[in-house]
């Protein structure tokens, strides 16, 4: 099965909340319940009500109800430069987006607890392995039972090297010493994972500060990235989470896993508008490659089932 299959079928149930109210390729649509729907999505009322003013806009100048509707959630789902880039050239499912290149050489994950930052992190591990980068894993889960014993175990199921911290000792040391690590071998890319932490809990968000300026200690370039794991079945309190996590770390990329598991996938548009951060990966599921780079075009058509529109 293809990613976009995989895509598609992952997006199933929030699709089935659109599904009841989008018409056949011509049939007459009803905008105000069309609307609700994108709310039931979890899209956010202002984001829904302008992807309906903009639909309804294309639909006036000729375009199927379907098409109408997969161009304005594109004018959303995308950063304003990519936003001008495809005004300018259209939108194309099958153009492939450009590998996923992190600025610098250390990328932080941060989350709260129980999204999957340490397997995520074995994903994108073995992502950027298949992309011929050489990667190193600091597990700096060092509160939770077993936590950097799970990053290990992965870095020997995929080769790669992990420096991990006992349990209770100071994860912003566990980072500095992988950040000196990586840079003595000449290594690509170090992956440093971090104790899950909820937005509200003060004091752990102070460590997590912590841990950042210690790793520019080590390299005063680094980390080039902070990237936020998010459960998509979190929905709005999502966002709430990333607004407070970039507050105190300043995230630089979002990674929404769970997709498939949730009819709340609408939370990427408010993502992208309202936050601001650009979203560098999407998962659908538990096997290894079910997290792939985040393509805009591809995310609309899966939600809308409807692979001919790219054409």
């Amino acid at each position: 099965m293809s990613w976009f299959d995989r895509l598609r079928q992952g997006l199933g149930k929030t699709r089935d909340v659109l599904r009841d109210e989008l018409p056949g390729r011509s049939g007459p649509p009803d905008w105000e319940e069309l609307e609700f729907a994108l709310i039931a999505a979890d899209v956010g009322a202002s984001i829904a009500s302008t992807v309906i003013e903009e639909a309804k806009a294309n639909r006036e100048r000729g375009s199927t109800v379907r098409e109408a509707l997969a161009s304005a959630l594109l004018d959303q789902l995308e950063p304003d430069q990519m936003r001008q880039k495809l005004r300018r050239v259209g939108f194309d499912l099958n153009v492939q987006r450009h590998f996923v290149e992190p600025a610098g050489k250390v990328v932080m994950i941060v989350g709260v607890n129980g999204v999957g930052k340490t397997t995520t992190i074995a994903k994108l591990g073995r992502y950027y392995q298949q992309n011929g980068r050489s990667v190193m894993f600091a597990a700096g889960d060092t509160f939770r039972a077993a936590g950097s014993t799970q990053l290990e175990v992965w870095g020997e199921r995929l080769g790669i090297p992990t420096l991990a911290g006992r349990e209770g000792s100071d994860p912003a040391a566990v980072a500095y010493d992988a950040s000196v690590a990586r840079q003595a071998r000449g290594l690509d890319l170090l992956l440093v994972d971090t104790a899950g932490r909820l937005h509200t809990q003060h004091n752990l968000m102070e460590e997590l500060k912590k841990v950042k300026r210690v790793i520019g200690k080590a390299d005063e370039q680094e980390p080039g990235e902070v990237w936020l794991v998010l459960d998509a079945v979190t929905g709005q309190n999502g966002l709430q989470q990333a607004k407070r996590f970039h507050d105190a770390v300043g995230l630089t990329g979002i990674i929404v896993t769970k997709l498939d598991g949730t009819a709340k996938g609408g939370i990427l548009l408010p993502i992208v508008r309202e936050l601001g951060v650009p979203i560098k990966f999407i998962g659908v599921g538990e096997r290894e490659d079910d997290l792939q780079p985040y393509d805009a075009a591809a995310f609309v058509h899966a939600l809308l089932d409807d692979e001919e529109l790219a054409a």
